[in-house]
């Protein structure tokens, strides 16, 4: 007699983290996120100005690649032809660059005292932010979206943060101040990000294949550099104590505010689409494209905006939060519709 053949058991993974895990999602970065701040906080001498390692000549090479990278994957022809369906552009890139800082402008006068202020700073450049591009899309996909006007929408969101961003920075949190400052920001944002991307861009017909065929490389280069942007702004924010004055009670309000701010704008831009009469799949992109916050942006954003303040850890917190809570939230939203879908 044959012996019977034993099958191993079959382990059932969470939906929530098999979900994160196909979307790319659930992998090392977040949890570098985590671990970038608290080595910040062990040795912040390592990654200050006063360390002896070129960190900034470093993240500025790493930011210059970024955008480069970006431009090479950008395809000009695609973009031209998303142009079509400019109702729901303009929705989306409103939410964006408009709905979002006029909300952190509403409730400016909650935060009175002088280290309220400063976390107000933090959230209100985090409202200035573009979209995200590959989060944005993947929902997008996920919940059985438009996926060609989700991917015009976050590139484009990208390309419209260059200005956009610097210049409501600039108007309210006054870091233009000074025609030398102002100056020098504007050649920093072109040496480092509008040439790269034009340069880019001016390539992708010859090598636009070869950074698609190795996007996830690029992708984690980015990663790379980010958790560098972090550490470093960290470093200097603990090596000056800028956080002495925070408590865990702080970080957890901080949390529950970017729950609540990802819904109240979710809830602002359902309730527009409903009343412009937007297709489901549509819908779906103006939610998810508009909701949504970059970190890789916000991170090299702040290295250029704010290089004189030892508080640009301080700024990223609330991005570092929204950018965690944002991936959570969206990935069960983007589940759920996706299984409405498909029961229709």
């Amino acid at each position: 007699m044959s012996s019977p053949t034993t099958s191993k058991p079959v382990t059932s993974e969470n939906p929530l983290v098999a979900l994160l895990r196909r979307a790319g999602l659930l992998d090392w970065f977040l949890l570098g996120l985590v671990g970038a701040v608290a080595l910040a906080y062990l040795v912040p001498g390592v990654g200050s100005k006063a360390s002896p390692i070129p960190w900034k000549l470093l993240t500025t090479t790493g930011v210059a690649l970024i955008f480069f990278f970006y431009g090479l994957r950008l395809n000009l022809e695609k973009l031209k032809a998303g142009l079509r369906n400019w109702q729901l552009h303009t929705v989306v890139q409103l939410t964006t660059f408009v709905v979002f800082p006029l909300l952190a402008l509403v409730v400016r006068p909650f935060f009175g005292t002088e280290k309220a202020d400063l976390l107000w700073q933090s959230i209100f450049f985090l409202c200035t932010l573009p979209s995200t591009v590959s989060t944005s899309v993947v929902m997008v996909g996920i919940a059985g979206g438009n996926l060609p006007a989700a991917i015009f929408n976050a590139s484009i969101s990208s390309l419209i943060g260059i200005i956009l961003t610097p210049v409501w920075t600039s108007l309210i949190l006054h870091t233009g101040t000074g025609g030398g400052h102002l100056w020098g920001l504007a050649l920093d944002l072109t040496w480092q990000v509008v040439l790269p991307v034009v340069a880019g861009v001016l390539l992708n017909r010859r090598f636009g294949s070869f950074a698609e065929q190795h996007k996830q490389t690029l992708r984690t280069f980015d990663q790379i550099v980010i958790l560098l942007i972090v550490f470093t702004s960290f470093c200097e924010s603990f090596a000056e104590g800028v956080f002495r004055s925070y408590i865990p009670t702080d970080v957890l309000l901080l949390g529950l505010g970017m729950v609540a701010l990802y819904f109240l704008i979710f809830g602002l831009v359902w309730g527009l689409s409903s009343v412009l009469g937007f297709s489901r799949e549509d819908r779906i992109v103006a939610l998810f494209c508009g909701s949504k916050k970059s970190l890789v942006h916000g991170s090299v954003m702040a290295s250029l905006l704010f290089p004189a303040t030892a508080a640009t850890g301080a700024l990223l917190l609330p991005l570092m939060l929204y950018h965690a809570l944002q991936i959570i939230l969206a990935s069960v939203m983007a589940q759920r519709m996706g299984q409405n879908a498909a029961t229709q």
